[in-house]
């Protein structure tokens, strides 16, 4: 893919031989990217960046994703090896692009060194789908990730997931769909793929919004997408019934 090749050239010219690998994850590894899927690229360095590799980074990535750009969204995650090998949570990113932050750089914003509870799950990806960009073949790069951490990863982003529940209403459902699965099996499914599960332990009346969703997920740009009066009576019921099911399914630790 000419969108992928342009973000490796981008990442390499700006941290030269400082980049350990690159590797994609997400929808790419996991069943497919779909109408809406970004870009997903996780990218290992020996170092930080610092304030103008940053800035060049953010740069170039504005110009080479989203749908203005007539190009997919793409999400970049850089992070040090030493940050996350060996292994501890929560791990710090180095940099995050995403297209939801968008406005945020263009005002001024840059990415800086965060912790990224997330990682947790990015890295967990990666090393199941074994896609290599450059580099080594992931698991000689990036430690495993323990199971407890996955879970621990899954639902600390649940708060930020409802906050989003009215305005993301499509990727909200097959997140916590998702984080069901993960959950239950252990392993980290593609949205469709959780949907299914999840449909097939739904009472009757709870599964209209997921199924929704999960037809949106697989057909229609966010531009495309409407949900009637009805569906969306059903989405807050729904997300209720999940995040019950999650939290039986938690260690007492982690419950909410």
């Amino acid at each position: 893919m000419h969108q992928v090749r342009k973000i490796v050239e981008l990442v390499g010219g700006v941290l030269g031989e400082d980049v350990i690998g690159t590797y994609l994850h997400g929808s790419c590894v996991l069943g497919g990217l779909r109408p809406a899927s970004d870009v997903d690229v996780l990218a290992v360095s020996r170092r930080r960046m610092d304030e103008r590799e940053r800035r060049a980074l953010l740069e170039g990535l504005l110009a080479l994703s989203g749908w203005r750009n007539k190009a997919r969204p793409v999400e970049l995650t850089v992070v040090v090896r030493s940050e996350v090998s060996p292994w501890r949570y929560p791990p710090t990113g180095d940099f995050l692009y995403g297209e939801w932050l968008r406005a945020e750089y263009e005002a001024g914003k840059v990415p800086r060194p965060e912790p990224m509870p997330d990682l947790a799950l990015l890295i967990t990806m990666t090393l199941a789908g074994d896609h290599p960009l450059t580099g080594p073949r992931p698991a000689q790069v990036l430690d495993p990730v323990p199971q407890a951490d996955v879970v621990r990863a899954s639902v600390a982003g649940i708060p930020a997931l409802l906050e989003d529940l009215d305005s993301d209403t499509r990727n909200v459902l097959l997140t916590l769909a998702r984080i069901w699965t993960t959950l239950a099996t252990g392993r980290i499914e593609s949205k469709d793929a959780a949907a299914d599960r999840a449909l097939a332990l739904l009472p009757p009346e709870h599964r209209a919004a997921l199924e929704h969703a999960r037809r949106l997920y697989l057909g229609w740009h966010y531009s495309e997408e409407q949900w009637s009066e009805d569906l969306r009576a059903r989405v807050r019921p729904l997300v209720d019934h999940v995040l019950a099911e999650i939290d039986r399914l938690l260690p007492r630790t982690l419950r909410r």
